[in-house]
């Protein structure tokens, strides 16, 4: 038999038993090790288009939005802090519990609108977070974290942050290129997005918005100083990703440290979430007041 006729009939041999068994209406079995493999994928998972949350609150676009964003979310857990039992506390949750508290503090209190970058346990693109606040057309963004001190337990304590192309610490800069780098870290690519954080600060936008932001960090950290512990110099800043909406005032709150037991407990508890929630429910109302009273009146 010539090479010919055999390359012919290893390429029409597939054909005529498929043909076959079809005409017979006979079923050709799947190794049952490999279907889950072969079958089971996702297309573009991370290049889906970016959704606007419901805002909650008052029906009347004249009331101020803040646009809560609970830090990291779905396969991305963020830091990772665990206790004597060896129970696994995840920043992704934690922050997802305080955001959710905010929320209904603020919606029961009245009189400010509330949207949230994600209400669930998913990933959300860091571009998308600042871009959400912006097309919401949002008067203030706060992004909430928490650390971790790695093999340190005793590194504790809140911070607050807010853009600026010098970092204001050596650990500001370090978590700054940390939360910059989470969405490459977990695959996710966002087509013509490096330029334009490359481009946050443009020349840090507005003074206006950093003035604002600046305020409001400072209203959280006299608001919480009675109630909550912060570490020394709280008030930070850094080139992060997640602030650059130049007219949006932002600020980034990380809450504590995973890997800390007082930290952890005032984190994953209602009581503590309570707190966290009370604190940044008041400096919020605080601020929109001032903002109020400075505002020019008509007429």
């Amino acid at each position: 038999m010539s090479f010919r006729s055999l390359l012919l009939i290893l390429v029409l041999a597939p054909v005529v038993l498929l043909g076959g068994a079809a005409a017979l209406d006979m079923r050709i079995p799947v190794p049952q090790w490999g279907r889950d493999y072969v079958l089971r994928f996702v297309l573009d998972e991370d290049k889906a288009p970016l959704e606007l949350p419901p805002i909650a609150g008052p029906d009347d676009p004249s009331r101020p939005l803040v646009v809560i964003d609970a830090g990291h979310g779905g396969r991305d857990p963020g830091a990772i802090g665990s206790d004597a039992e060896g129970r696994q506390f995840q920043e992704k949750d934690i922050t997802l519990a305080i955001a959710l508290a905010l929320r209904d503090e603020l919606l029961r209190q009245g009189g400010i609108r509330v949207a949230l970058t994600r209400a669930e346990d998913r990933i959300v693109p860091l571009p998308h977070r600042p871009e959400i606040a912006r097309l919401l057309d949002a008067d203030l963004f706060i992004s909430i974290h928490a650390d971790s001190g790695g093999t340190r337990d005793d590194v504790s304590g809140a911070s607050i942050y807010t853009l600026s192309d010098e970092a204001s610490s050596e650990a500001a800069a370090r978590f700054a290129a940390r939360e910059n780098n989470a969405d490459r870290l977990n695959g996710i690519t966002i087509d013509g997005q490096s330029a334009a954080v490359s481009s946050i600060l443009v020349e840090l936008s507005q003074q206006r918005t950093q003035e604002d932001a600046l305020a409001f960090a400072g209203l959280v950290l006299r608001e919480g100083e009675r109630e909550l512990a912060f570490v020394p110099q709280p008030r930070r800043a850094a080139a992060l990703a997640v602030l650059r909406a130049p007219d949006v005032p932002s600020v980034l709150f990380e809450s504590g440290f995973v890997t800390n037991l007082s930290d952890r407990a005032r984190l994953t508890t209602r009581a503590g979430r309570a707190q966290y929630a009370g604190v940044l429910a008041r400096a919020i109302r605080v601020y929109f007041a001032r903002r109020s009273a400075a505002a020019p009146s008509g007429g």
